[in-house]
């Protein structure tokens, strides 16, 4: 029998959550992602040596404030890991807009064009990028704007139903719900463990994925963020699923049968909005006293979305500390960066 991961395959596009060109090589997914997390890993890894050394050769010519030329070394490095991933792949590869401009439109979609630009330098053309946003709803309007330019986005950091609509809505390209950091904090919470049936991060992805197919929406859903192979098999059909080398090798090394879990012609006739737990999404009127439920194909707006989100605590929790963490680790990786430099 073939193994899990060749059956897997043929019912989900396979990502990999790495920049390790050796995983890479070795697993042949179909897409990569990059962030400053996997920047500062290859910045250790002899694999790119040759990519680390030409990106602060570049730097060290560079002048002015050494803060400035560190965060312009860093991109670099950023742009090259990616380079270096497409190299080994057919697909595309996700590249991180600052996690610090989060919650700045304006800010957010000019990183994006300088990110889409510094790719094009290389002959890397657009349709092989992906624009990595955050999904607050600043993300979200840049996306709007950058997907009306041509660019091609992945909206991160989604924990919540209101994320994912708003996300499709703003028509961003794909989006990325996480299974693992729901799970986290459930479990956390809740003081114990859950199986992949009842895991409400496997649940999120789930309705995600039933609602877009049902409305016929066109924005890709890739589980991210996975904790354990049972998440995985419980979202096989997914349109994308991004994985950790880790689990794909087990994956690899598992010749269980894997069955299909979610199709688009096998989908349930409900509504996403539809009331069916505690996480309803509402209209919210500006005094906040008239409520009514929206329709299907009704867009959230602002006042919705940040009151959803509000309701939400481990949505809220999640995202802030997620953007926290991203930030935090572009900062190390500038300042390693400018150590180098030095």
């Amino acid at each position: 029998m073939t193994s899990s991961l060749e059956q897997l395959r043929t019912m989900s596009t396979i990502v990999a959550d790495t920049g390790d060109l050796g995983a890479v090589e070795r697993l042949k997914p179909i897409d990569c992602t990059t962030n400053p997390t996997i920047v500062l890993k290859a910045m250790e890894d002899d694999a790119y040596n040759d990519v680390v050394d030409e990106a602060l050769s570049w730097g060290r010519k560079g002048s002015g404030d050494p803060m400035r030329v560190a965060a312009a070394t860093a991109d670099r490095l950023a742009i090259s890991v990616g380079v270096e991933l497409l190299r080994r792949i057919p697909g595309y590869v996700s590249t991180e807009v600052d996690a610090n401009l989060s919650f700045n439109v304006t800010a957010s979609a000019a990183k994006a064009r300088q990110i889409i630009s510094d790719y094009e330098q290389r002959g890397i053309q657009r349709d092989r990028v992906l624009i990595k946003l955050a999904a607050t709803w600043e993300g979200i309007r840049a996306a709007e704007i950058l997907q009306r330019e041509g660019a091609m986005c992945n909206m991160t950091l989604l924990f919540n139903r209101a994320q994912a609509i708003a996300s499709a809505d703003a028509g961003a390209f794909l989006i990325s719900p996480f299974v693992g950091r729901i799970y986290d904090w459930h479990r956390k919470v809740e003081g114990r463990d859950f199986t992949a049936e009842e895991d409400p991060g496997v649940a999120s992805v789930r309705n995600i994925y039933n609602h877009f197919k049902t409305e016929g929406i066109e924005t890709i859903v890739m589980g991210a963020s996975f904790r354990n192979i049972g998440q995985i098999r419980a979202l096989a059909g997914c349109d994308r699923l991004t994985i950790a080398p880790t689990l794909l090798d087990a994956l690899e090394s598992s010749n269980d049968e894997l069955q299909r879990v979610l199709s688009p012609g096998a989908v349930p006739r409900t509504s996403l909005r539809e009331p069916t737990d505690a996480i309803c999404h509402w209209f919210v009127s500006e005094d906040a006293v008239d409520i009514k439920r929206p329709g299907p194909s009704d867009p959230i707006d602002e006042v919705t979305f940040r009151w959803i989100m509000n309701e939400d605590a481990m949505a809220t929790e999640k995202l802030a500390e997620g953007i926290r963490t991203f930030a935090s680790d572009l900062q190390e990786l500038r300042h390693q960066v400018r150590r180098r430099l030095q």
